[in-house]
């Protein structure tokens, strides 16, 4: 395998390569500390605020280039090589002034203090450079990452919805310069494995999905990152030594998605956003809970693989997972091992992958015509928040009674969870209300939970029951039910 001892990337107009860079220094230090671009702001260093928002331009696996909004702050610069970096130092009217997005935040009093600002002009870009006409909802679901504390949304909206009226999408320069972006960043990508050696250790990018798995045969002590959205906060909050690093982000061959009729497979690397179209038309139950997963730059960055093997036991993706009776293949080397999800799950801080192993694929079963589905979430504010308790439920009813009944729980225990004293309870028994009600008993059996900061045991176990009361409304259609639903884009 040939290798390359630098990291090279687009940043704005110029071509970087760096062959000294830490294996856990951040976008956002690289940019404000090194290259002096500080208009990309430090907030909470932790994927949450926004303010560090800047665009990062990938190559897709059908060659297309898509730009994504990311939070720097948590954004590892060894995973950039072969990207375009923008940040709003870039932007620029047709005039050489202000951009259109800067002059609609200007004219419509989108900014006060003006430091979330930069951050909210970049998710705005992105989102315009999509979709020049975006509504209410999609103004709002693209600004879920970007808090502000001053200034008020709603002229933010409206600035954002007047944006085409100050210049068009497809003159912009990114649009405009597209193809000879695309050219470029195609001549990056040279099949090398990269290897960057500095004082905190080293960074690896490894060639192909094939080389990954030589890699991790190498070095099984390396620490994965594909999104970095949990990795990040290691780093930024908890100062964990991380190296040595596997960034795997780039891998096309781990982004691929098949779509069959009884189930979808995700290659681990598939983000929440490429996932979304898919989700929203197969698994149109999951809608909702997904564009609840973080921000959008949330969404941009974080995998499917990388929320199961991180393991946490607030993970969004997993209960439903669970509850659709989803499979996973592990690779290690060329071997390669498919175990039911609940079952990678052993304890707090513990799954069922061995050093060198990583996630390859996951298989999701699309539920069933005769089944009713749902998976609810709970938490402190309705965006861009961290689960309290969430509760997925797949029930086939037959003649009136409940034949089969899968219940899955994040929040609840040291890892996601089912709740088999509930499912054996609800088995068998007439699917009614009584039937509901009777089985509420069960979930003592099932779970302690913990008191913590986003929510109290008691209240999470009352939340827990009442999420499967929930969901025997809304299946049942019962008169005078009303479920009141925040509209999302």
């Amino acid at each position: 395998m040939n290798v390359r001892n630098a990291i090279r990337f687009y940043l704005n107009d110029r071509l970087v390569e760096l062959s000294d860079v830490e294996p856990d220094r951040t976008l956002l230090d690289f940019l404000r500390l090194d290259r002096m671009l500080r208009g990309t702001k430090e907030g909470c260093a932790e994927g949450d605020c926004g303010a560090c928002t800047v665009l990062v331009g990938r190559l897709k696996a059908d060659g297309t280039l898509a730009y994504e909004g990311v939070n720097a702050c948590i954004r590892f610069v060894g995973s950039l090589d072969g990207t375009h970096v923008v940040t709003v130092e870039h932007l620029r009217g047709a005039d050489g002034g202000l951009h259109p997005v800067q002059r609609a935040m200007v004219d419509y009093h989108g900014s006060q203090c003006g430091f979330c600002t930069p951050g909210i002009v970049m998710s705005l870009y992105g989102l315009w450079l999509e979709n020049p006409t975006p509504s209410v909802a999609e103004v709002e679901t693209a600004l879920q990452g970007n808090l502000c504390r001053c200034t008020g949304y709603a002229p933010i909206v409206r600035a954002a919805r007047a944006v085409s009226t100050y210049g068009a999408a497809v003159e912009d320069a990114l649009n405009r310069e597209r193809a000879d972006i695309v050219a470029r960043l195609k001549a990056l990508k040279d099949g090398q494995r990269v290897v960057v050696s500095a004082v905190g250790g080293d960074l690896i990018v490894p060639a192909s999905v094939d080389d990954l798995a030589a890699v991790l045969k190498e070095r099984p002590e390396a620490t994965i990152v594909a999104g970095a959205t949990d990795v990040g906060l290691w780093v930024t909050k908890f100062m964990r030594e991380i190296a040595p690093v596997v960034f795997i982000g780039h891998l096309t061959g781990l982004q691929g998605i098949e779509i069959a009729e009884d189930a979808i497979t995700f290659g681990a690397g598939v983000s929440y956003r490429d996932a979304l179209a898919v989700i929203a038309e197969h698994i149109p139950q999951l809608r909702e809970l997904w564009l609840r997963i973080g921000g959008a730059q949330v969404r941009n960055m974080g995998t499917l693989g990388g929320n199961i093997a991180n393991g946490s036991p607030i993970g969004d993706t997993p209960p439903p997972l669970i509850a659709l009776g989803t499979t996973i293949v592990l690779r290690k080397g060329d071997a390669r091992r498919e175990i039911k999800l609940e079952d990678f799950f052993i304890r707090y801080g513990k799954q069922d992958r061995a050093a060198g192993e990583f996630v390859e694929s996951i298989r999701v079963p699309r539920p069933a015509a005769d089944e009713f589905f749902a998976a609810y979430k709970v938490t402190k504010r309705r965006d861009e928040d961290i689960t309290a308790t969430l509760g997925a439920f797949r029930v086939r009813v037959v003649e009136g009674v409940v034949a089969e009944a899968v219940v899955a729980y994040g929040g609840m225990a040291g890892t996601p969870m089912r709740a088999r004293a509930v499912e054996a309870a609800l088995v068998g028994k007439p699917w009614t209300m009584e039937s509901v009600e009777a089985v509420l008993p069960a979930y003592a059996e099932d779970f302690t939970p913990l008191t913590d900061w986003r929510a109290s045991a008691e209240y999470r176990m009352l939340a827990a029951r009442n999420l499967l009361r929930r969901f025997y409304l809304e299946m049942s259609g019962e008169a005078g039910t009303r479920i009141v639903r925040h509209e999302v884009a």
